[in-house]
């Protein structure tokens, strides 16, 4: 199939992207493609407008913050692969983008479409919910920067208005001795996860998170300090605890959902204890 006929545009500024939207309901914003081609040529969506925002500088920025670092939205998952980026997490960023898809669309595809597109089975979403990562939005309001958990309602459902353009993601830096481990449960390699696994370790910061993927919804945060996975570093890694964990965090599924988002847990964990 072939998309519906629409309107295209390019506009140079955030700020006329925003006017753009605000003024065309419906609009829909292209940067790398790899969702929204798809959807267009499948008539998924007939927007009578696609904005394509690859052309504002704002959106390829990449800001050192001193604590944080700033990827614009329009930051390729190659580019953090290949290291074209200020890495605030010692090489852990690199190696979650090494496994997304295929090459051909890592070339293409970018940070900020991941996290907007809100699929849970994406493997930005639950990463940075790990990493505690904080979602930068601009629209015809003024900007505002706002929890990735806050950001996420859903399954494919976000915090953001119709007139409102993800610009950017604020990751905090790891310190020296920092541990993370990224673990993903899919039938082949490229395919999108059945179950990923976070756990990230920075215990000069104070920092335990450990997070289930690809699940129906939001990903899910284990409270490790109220689930008594955090009393030691590593966790323990019993199957069984981990599944009550998941359980009282709020994943829904029967066994086998239980099992695999424990066992990706469990994967990440010992990655994270290995790195």
């Amino acid at each position: 199939m072939k998309p519906t006929a629409f309107d295209y545009a390019r506009p140079r500024t955030l700020d006329e992207a925003v006017r753009l939207l605000s003024d065309v309901p419906g609009a829909k914003l292209l940067a790398g493609g790899q969702t929204l081609g798809p959807m267009l040529n499948l008539r998924l969506v007939q927007p009578s407008l696609v904005i394509d925002i690859t052309r504002i500088p704002e959106l390829a920025r990449i800001e050192d913050e001193g604590d944080a670092v700033i990827l614009g939205a329009c930051v390729t998952h190659a580019a953090i692969e290949d290291g074209r980026i200020t890495d605030p997490s010692n090489g852990f960023l690199a190696r979650v983008a090494h496994g997304i898809a295929y090459r051909a669309v890592r070339t293409r595809g970018t940070i900020g479409g991941s996290l907007a597109h809100a699929d849970p089975a994406a493997d930005w979403l639950s990463c940075l919910t790990a990493l505690g990562a904080e979602i930068l939005v601009t629209g015809s309001k003024g900007r505002r920067r706002l929890p990735l958990g806050n950001f996420v309602r859903g399954a494919m459902a976000t915090d953001m208005a119709h007139d409102e353009i993800l610009d950017g993601v604020r990751i905090p830096k790891f310190s020296k001795g920092a541990r993370a481990g990224f673990a993903k449960i899919c039938r082949k390699a490229g395919d999108f996860a059945e179950a990923i696994g976070v756990a990230v370790h920075d215990a000069e910061r104070g920092v335990l998170h450990l997070v289930a993927g690809a699940t129906q919804g939001r990903p899910i945060l284990i409270d490790a300090p109220r689930t008594g996975l955090a009393d030691t570093w590593p966790p323990k890694l019993d199957g069984g605890v981990l599944r009550h964990s998941l359980r009282q965090a709020g994943l829904a599924g029967d066994g086998y959902e239980l099992n695999i988002h424990a066992a990706a847990v469990r994967r990440a964990i010992a990655e994270a204890v290995a790195s």
